[in-house]
């Protein structure tokens, strides 16, 4: 293929919340149109965090190449404009190897850091981190409140909570619209059917053995490392400390994750790009633009 022709591969972007189907419709086209998967996910970049994560599994890695998947160890910093760089170098070697990039994920920061070009360049206040580090998780949820910061993803992680503090009131550069490459769409899911599929999600997790990997986390790193913060892995810690049931965890963790849901969209509708649409639609549409490349 053409050098010039392989810079032109459209970047396939498909965003949605968690259980929206986002990346069983990336596997299938990527089969099809010879693509290559990178996840924008703020939680499958962890080492040995595969269950909790709801990483994809290692058939579906074996059908289609991912990238962004065990990155870091649980509990080393990594931040979007680390994810930014990540994602432009895989994207760029993809196109080498003349496969089409898809971005899939619903962390919304990590998409548009990679879609609108971010430039970022905030160095941290260590005065204002020292005094925001003494904060209890639930203090830093307060200050949020009142100084109009929106809580990342994953609200219980304090690292997290910090960085999105530091970076409130300092807006990066950015594009006023996404790369021209990009062909964006989001899932729509109706309310009662996606509540559904994360119920179904928290069961399969148990199916699946995340008791026994929480476990095996919590000993290898400790159950206040910072990753071991969010998803189900405090639920379990509970469970094992005989303060909650099986089923008591398993609602709680489908509540979790419904409302994680909600402020997943909640960032993504903010960008009037993306072309919103049930699965079977965006199923058609990025077939229209495929087979025309």
């Amino acid at each position: 293929m053409a050098a010039e022709n392989v810079k032109t591969l459209p970047l396939i972007v498909i965003v949605g919340p968690t259980a929206s189907g986002k990346t069983a419709l990336a596997i299938s086209l990527a089969e099809q149109f010879g693509g290559e998967i990178i996840c924008a996910d703020s939680r499958t970049i962890y080492k040995d965090m595969d269950i909790g994560t709801a990483k994809p599994t290692k058939e579906e890695q074996a059908r289609v190449v991912h990238w962004g998947l065990d990155l870091v160890l649980p509990g080393e910093r990594y931040t979007a404009a680390d994810f930014k760089q990540y994602a432009e170098q895989k994207i760029e070697e993809i196109r080498a190897r003349g496969h089409i990039p898809f971005l899939v994920g619903g962390t919304g920061l990590y998409v548009d850091a990679v879609i609108f070009d971010y430039q970022f360049g905030i160095e941290a206040d260590q005065n204002l981190r020292s005094q925001l580090e003494k904060l209890t998780i639930e203090q830093l949820h307060e200050y949020c409140h009142t100084h109009n910061v929106t809580l990342p993803d994953n609200k219980l992680n304090k690292r997290y909570v910090i960085r999105a503090i530091e970076q409130n009131g300092h807006p990066v550069e950015r594009r006023a619209v996404p790369i021209s490459t990009s062909i964006i769409v989001g899932i729509t899911t109706e309310k009662n059917i996606l509540r559904t599929r994360i119920a179904q999600r928290s069961e399969q997790l148990f199916e699946d053995g995340v008791v026994y990997e929480a476990t095996m986390l919590g000993e290898k790193y400790g159950w206040d490392s910072a990753a071991m913060t969010g998803n189900i892995y405090p639920l379990v810690h509970s469970y094992l400390k005989d303060e909650r049931t099986i089923e008591e965890i398993k609602d709680k963790n489908t509540t979790a994750d419904w409302r994680l849901a909600k402020r997943q969209l909640t960032w993504l509708r903010r960008n009037p790009y993306v072309n919103w649409l049930s699965l079977t639609d965006a199923k058609d549409f990025l077939v229209r633009h495929l087979a025309i490349e």
